[in-house]
C-alpha cells in the first residue's frame, strides 16, 4: 500500500507536464508536419526527464520501465505534447537512432559475444578446472583473498564477465580456506566495475567513450584513470584487509563464524546444493586461461588498428585515437572464432553445444544491452531539448564560487544517481555530457568531474541492492543477496567517504601526482586508524 502511495510523487510530475503542455498548446496552434521548435528548449523542463526517470526508478526500483518514461517525457516536451511528434521523437529520433548508430552496435555485438564467451568457458570446464589447480596451491586465507583479488583484476575486460567467472573460479578455494561466502561476495563485487572502470580495454570504457565527442573518448578516459579514487581505493582496501586480517561491520561476524567454526554460510541457506553447475570433468587450466589471454590481445591490437597504427600511427597515438566500439567488436569476434576452434580441437565441447551457446550468451546479456539503449535515448532526449547548455549556463553563472568543489559534488550527485538507479551507464549518460559542457576537454579540473562522475557512478553502483553487478556478485559468490548487500555497504561508505575528501583536495590540487598520492595516503591512515580503534574495542570487551 504504501508504495502505491508513492507513486503518486511521479505521477504528479506527469501531470504537471501535461498541464504545462496544455498551457504551450493553448498559446498557438503547432503544426504536427512543420520543424518543431520546442518551448521547453534550454529551460527548466529539459530536465524533467533524466528527473522523472531517476525518481520512478527510486520508488519503483524498476529500471527499465523508469528510462523508457523519461523518453516518453522528453519526446512529450520536443513535440510541445504534439501526438504524433512525440511518437517520432521518442522512437525514430531516440530508440532507433540509438540504436542505428554505429558505435553503439558495436559495443552491443561486444557485450554479446562476452556472454557467449563466459557460456563457452563454464561448459568447456575452464573454470572448474582452474578452482581444482588453485586449491591445490593456495593454503593460506590471506593468499586466497589475494588470489581472487588477483583474477577479479586480471578479468578486466567486463564486470560481467568477471562476476560470471571469478565466482565459478574461486569457490573452491575460499571455502577450503574458510572464507566467508559473504566476503568472496564482496571480493568478486570490488573487482567488477571498480577495475572496469579504470581499464582503458574494456565495455566500461566504451560505454564512457560513446557519450564524448567522437574521437575524444578514449582519451579522456586515460586520462581520468589517475583520479578515479574510488576504483583505486577500493583496491588499495582489499589488499589492505587481505593482508591484516581486518574486518568490521556485519562482514566481522560471518568472518569469525568461518574462520573458527567453518561456517562459511554464518548459519543462512547453503545456496551451493541449489546451484550445482555442469562442467566438463576433461576442462583444463588452459581451457579459462587461453581465451582471456587471446580476448585482451585481441582487442588491444584491433583499438590499435582502429586508431591507425598499422597505418603508420605512433602506438600511444593510435591507442588514444582509436575506435573503442570498432576494436573491442573486431577484437572479441577474433577470440570468439579462436575459442571455438580451439575448444573443438581439444573435443571439451560438441558443435551443438557451441551453438546452444550462442543464444544463451545473448540472453545473458539482454539486461546490459536494454540498459544501455534507453540509457541512449534518454541521453538523445535531453540533448534535443538543451538541457548540456541549460545546466552549462546555470554552473556557469556561479563556477567561480563553487569551482573547486564541484568534483566532490559530482561525485555525490554519481552516487546517489547510480544507487538509485541501480547502473553505472545511466549515470554516465546523464552526467559526462553536463559535465563536458560545462568544462572544455583540456581543463584539468574537467577531467577531475569526469573522473569523479565516473567514480560516483561506480560506488552507488557498488553499494546499490538493485543493481545488476551486485546482484550477479551474489549469485556467484552463492551467497545470499541481501547477505552480500549489508556486509559490504560498510566497506564500500568507508571508500566513498576518503574519496570525498579526495577529491575536495583534487579540486583545489587537480595534478594527478599530487592528488593521487594524497588519496592513497589518506586510505591507509583511514584504515591504520579504524584497526586500532577496533582493536582497543576489542580488548576492551575481553577485560
Amino acid at each position: 500500500m504504501k508504495r502505491h502511495r508513492l507513486l503518486i510523487i511521479p505521477l504528479i510530475g506527469l501531470l504537471l507536464t501535461l498541464g504545462l503542455g496544455v498551457l504551450a498548446l493553448a498559446e498557438g496552434e503547432t503544426d504536427a508536419a512543420a520543424e518543431v521548435t520546442s518551448r521547453f528548449y534550454q529551460t527548466f523542463w529539459s530536465l524533467l526527464p533524466p528527473i522523472i526517470a531517476i525518481g520512478l526508478a527510486l520508488i519503483t526500483k524498476e529500471v527499465y520501465s523508469s528510462l523508457f518514461v523519461g523518453i516518453i517525457v522528453g519526446g512529450m516536451l520536443y513535440s510541445n505534447f504534439n501526438f504524433e511528434g512525440t511518437l517520432t521523437h521518442a522512437f525514430n529520433d531516440g530508440i532507433v537512432a540509438s540504436l542505428a548508430d554505429a558505435y553503439n552496435v558495436g559495443i552491443l555485438v561486444f557485450l554479446v559475444i562476452l556472454g557467449i564467451m563466459v557460456m563457452l568457458m563454464n561448459k568447456a570446464g575452464g573454470s572448474a578446472a582452474f578452482g581444482r589447480w588453485a586449491s591445490e596451491h593456495i593454503k593460506s586465507r590471506a593468499g586466497a583473498q589475494l588470489a581472487t583479488i588477483a583474477l577479479g583484476v586480471l578479468i578486466f575486460i567486463d564486470d560481467y564477465f568477471n562476476c560470471l567467472t571469478v565466482g565459478s573460479v574461486m569457490r573452491p578455494v575460499t571455502d577450503k580456506s574458510n572464507i566467508s561466502r559473504a566476503k568472496l561476495a564482496y571480493l568478486i563485487d570490488a573487482t567488477a566495475a571498480p577495475v572496469c572502470i579504470i581499464a582503458p580495454v574494456s565495455s566500461w570504457a566504451a560505454a564512457v567513450s560513446s557519450y564524448v565527442s567522437e574521437g575524444n573518448g578514449l582519451s579522456l578516459f586515460i586520462k581520468a584513470i589517475p583520479f578515479n579514487f574510488y576504483a583505486l581505493l577500493t583496491i588499495v582496501m582489499m589488499v589492505f584487509l587481505a593482508l591484516t586480517g581486518l574486518e568490521y561491520g556485519p562482514m566481522a561476524r560471518h568472518e569469525k563464524n568461518a574462520k573458527e567454526n567453518g561456517d562459511i554460510f554464518s548459519g543462512m541457506k547453503n545456496l551451493s546444493e541449489a546451484a550445482n553447475e555442469q562442467a566438463n570433468a576433461n576442462g583444463r587450466v588452459l581451457d579459462l586461461v587461453l581465451p582471456i589471454v587471446v580476448l585482451i590481445i585481441s582487442c588491444v591490437i584491433g583499438m590499435i588498428y582502429s586508431g591507425g597504427f598499422f597505418a603508420g600511427e605512433g602506438f600511444i597515438d593510435a591507442f588514444s585515437n582509436s575506435d573503442a566500439s570498432v576494436g573491442l567488436m573486431l577484437g572479441s569476434a577474433v577470440t570468439l572464432v579462436i575459442t571455438v576452434v580451439y575448444y573443438l580441437m581439444r573435443k571439451v565441447l560438441t558443435f551443438k553445444q557451441i551453438a546452444e551457446s550462442i543464444p544463451e550468451g545473448f540472453k545473458s546479456m539482454v539486461p546490459a544491452i536494454l540498459v544501455l539503449t534507453f540509457a541512449w535515448s534518454l541521453k538523445g532526449m535531453t540533448d534535443s531539448l538543451g538541457a548540456k547548455e541549460f545546466v552549462a549556463n546555470l554552473v556557469n553563472n556561479s563556477k567561480q564560487g563553487l569551482q573547486s568543489f564541484l568534483p566532490a559534488i559530482v561525485f555525490l550527485i554519481a552516487c546517489f544517481l547510480s544507487f538509485s538507479t541501480g547502473t553505472s551507464w545511466g549515470t554516465f549518460g546523464i552526467l559526462i555530457p553536463i559535465t563536458l559542457s560545462v568544462f572544455p576537454l583540456t581543463d584539468p579540473l574537467g577531467v577531475v568531474c569526469v573522473s569523479a562522475c565516473m567514480a560516483g557512478a561506480v560506488c552507488g553502483d557498488h553499494c546499490s541492492p538493485i543493481s545488476d553487478t551486485t546482484i550477479m556478485a551474489s549469485a556467484g559468490a552463492q551467497c545470499d543477496h541481501v547477505t552480500h548487500v549489508s556486509t559490504q555497504l560498510p566497506y564500500a561508505m568507508t571508500t566513498a567517504g576518503v574519496s570525498f575528501f579526495a577529491y575536495i583536495f583534487a579540486g583545489l590540487v587537480p595534478n594527478a601526482l599530487i592528488a593521487l598520492p594524497f588519496a592513497i595516503a589518506l586510505m591507509l591512515c583511514a584504515l591504520v586508524l579504524l584497526r586500532k580503534i577496533l582493536g582497543s574495542s576489542s580488548e576492551e570487551k575481553q577485560a
